[in-house]
């Protein structure tokens, strides 16, 4: 006889207990033999070795349903009790790449952000090209959530050149990560959309999910992880020679950056526009571009674009 406690990971209780406990009292009794017990945020399971060991990989299945879809319904807990363990998801379920708090659903919006998708299922390393507002960084980052939550991947590696700060990095106040975290704060605003708090926080904490600038890539080899350059456009031909090199076994990469905003001095050449010119027609990449089409913030947004283009137009 064995004793061990589970913990409850960061989902909707109600998914995973039911409405007056009616899925936790399902789950209990198909295994009569064990003493249960739930206190707080883990459960207490007394028994048989064998038995808690089927216990706790049921549980860990369930909770990986929930995180997946966000929902448990009791027929689809009756399947999994019956030992099928390729759940399909409820209908309208098919076509969400990730479930956030509160059961938010992150979902490719347009032709191209799809596109972004399908290349990601079909390619290590993808460059999604296209203005400001067309979602391109926030499919990435629910793909690389995705990912995680698999466990196709060990780890969520977030970077951006750090152009703006520059030579007057040294000015800002408090060290290196508050100088820093401004400047990343999109990428944690995304994540933020799709994973809880605390879980996040865990995450970066553990160093699953790592946000950095690009400098800090160097010299690495990143096995086993999702890797998304942002703000790619601001990125010299060598950074971006050194960042995609740094892939390593089992590894997917996004790049993602908009040709219409680069920071750099006139005298650099953007590494993004450079790396797509010579890797267009490369096996395994896959090169997406976006445009005002694939707007899906405020609908001002796509006519500033548009305008923007037609004055650059007019001017050339």
């Amino acid at each position: 006889m064995i004793e061990k406690e589970i913990y409850l990971p960061p989902i909707d209780p109600i998914e995973f207990f039911g409405p007056n406990n009616i899925k936790y009292k399902r789950i209990i009794a198909q295994f009569p033999k064990l003493k249960v017990v739930s206190r707080g945020n883990f459960i207490k399971v007394n028994g048989n070795e064998q038995e808690v060991a089927q216990f706790d990989d049921l549980l860990t299945l369930l909770f990986w349903h929930i995180e997946k879809y966000h929902s448990l319904s009791m027929m689809q807990l009756e399947k999994i009790l019956a030992g099928d363990k390729e759940i399909q998801p409820e209908p309208g379920q098919e076509n969400v790449l990730v479930f956030g708090p509160g059961g938010t659903r992150v979902t490719a919006k347009t032709p191209n952000q799809t596109r972004i998708v399908q290349a990601c299922d079909q390619n290590d390393m993808i460059f999604a090209i296209g203005p400001a507002g067309t979602g391109k960084t926030y499919t990435a980052v629910a793909l690389a959530v995705r990912a995680l939550k698999e466990k196709h991947i060990k780890r969520i590696i977030l970077t951006r050149p750090a152009v703006e700060a520059g030579e007057n990095l040294g000015f800002l106040p408090g060290d290196l990560k508050e100088k820093l975290d401004p400047y990343l704060q999109p990428l944690y605003d995304a994540l933020m959309d799709m994973i809880p708090y605390e879980k996040l926080a865990e995450y970066i904490e553990k160093n699953v999910i790592e946000i950095a600038p690009l400098a800090f890539m160097r010299g690495r080899t990143l096995d086993k992880a999702f890797v998304i350059l942002d703000e790619a456009q601001n990125a010299t031909v060598g950074q971006m020679k050194m960042f995609l090199t740094r892939m390593g076994q089992n590894a997917k990469f996004i790049i993602t950056g908009d040709a219409s905003q680069i920071d750099l001095p006139r005298s650099q050449k953007s590494g993004l526009m450079h790396a797509v010119n010579i890797l267009r027609n490369t096996p395994d990449i896959a090169i997406i571009e976006l445009d005002d089409k694939d707007v899906i913030r405020h609908k001002l947004v796509r006519k500033i674009i548009q305008a923007y283009e037609k004055s650059e137009n007019e001017s050339a």
